[in-house]
């Protein structure tokens, strides 16, 4: 993917999405024995940086396809930034989620004016009803992260991170079905000076981990994390770009992530999901491989069920 790509995406979505705060703690850098810049797309539309990618796929289809709708299956936060992209862009958005999605996140979909379309928690069952959606309506299904619109969409969050601070040693990002890290690789290669993309994972989901190590898209026998957010796996279009750009991936455990999150709760006064903990989680298990640098994190998203804290 070509630098003008992600300039021209960013221009195209930048009316829709907001342009999200670096903030910074001189206490958080003590404890990690380094300089961090948190992205807060905690602060982003719906939520979750999400918004961006779902925007930029909505935007790069034409007329006719939009007219149509389009459909995803989510249990979270793509099923929220799909719905809210489509209703600021007037496109009708089927949303198909597990029964076992939480109620908080399906109200939240159909505060967005998302249709909810619910089928049994596999992932069989959740493409099986995408595609009976796409028969009978025309709608284009977007994939939550398996697509390079939502890729480059994605890689929009670290263009505007590097800009503010373009001597950034290494970015650090979570790793779910590798959307954010492919597309922050992106933009580390195009706009940053030789600045490094590590990825972050959960020891209980470490399927990029391995696909890394065996040069093959892995998957996970369980999904026993906190980081809900980060329990898909990679696809044919964001692996090779992770391969290829991302320098590696560091797994931390539960108790990590749960004191991590605390950490950036108590200390920066900002609410993040499990799933963005796991990034700083990172820094602080491997602060020599981090010490003395100067290191961006992105802070994936602020999605919480207050009702359902690990602390």
């Amino acid at each position: 993917m070509q630098k003008n790509v992600l300039i021209e995406c960013h221009q195209r979505i930048a009316p829709f999405i907001h342009e999200t705060p670096i903030f910074t703690s001189h206490l958080l850098n003590g404890i990690a024995g380094t300089e961090l810049f948190f992205k807060c797309e905690n602060f982003q539309r719906m939520g979750a940086y999400k918004m961006r990618g779902a925007t930029n796929a909505i935007l790069q289809l034409t007329e006719g396809q939009r007219a149509k709708g389009v459909v995803t299956h989510s249990s979270g936060n793509f099923a929220q930034a799909l719905s809210l992209a489509a209703k600021s862009l007037g496109v009708k958005a089927y949303i198909v989620m597990p029964s076992s999605a939480p109620q908080v996140k399906k109200d939240a979909v159909k505060g967005y004016s998302g249709t909810i379309i619910e089928c049994v928690p596999t992932l069989a069952a959740r493409n099986a009803m995408a595609r009976e959606i796409q028969s009978k309506t025309g709608a284009t299904f977007i994939h939550p992260s398996n697509d390079l619109n939502v890729i480059a969409g994605q890689g929009t969050a670290c263009m505007e991170l590097l800009r503010e601070q373009p001597d950034l040693d290494v970015v650090v990002v979570p790793v779910g079905g590798g959307g954010l890290i492919a597309g922050t690789a992106l933009a580390a290669h195009h706009f940053g000076t030789h600045c490094k993309v590590v990825g972050a994972e959960p020891f209980e989901v470490d399927d990029a981990y391995r696909s890394l190590k065996s040069g093959k898209i892995e998957s996970n026998d369980t999904t026993n994390t906190i980081a809900d957010g980060l329990k898909t796996q990679l696809g044919d279009k964001s692996f090779p770009l992770i391969q290829k750009y991302v320098e590696g991936i560091v797994r931390v455990g539960e108790d990590e992530i749960i004191e991590a999150m605390k950490l950036v709760w108590e200390r920066m006064k900002i609410i993040i999901e499990p799933s963005s903990a796991v990034a700083f989680a990172a820094v602080l298990r491997k602060k020599n491989r981090f010490i003395d640098k100067k290191v961006g994190i992105i802070i994936s998203g602020g999605n919480v069920d207050l009702k359902n804290l690990p602390f």
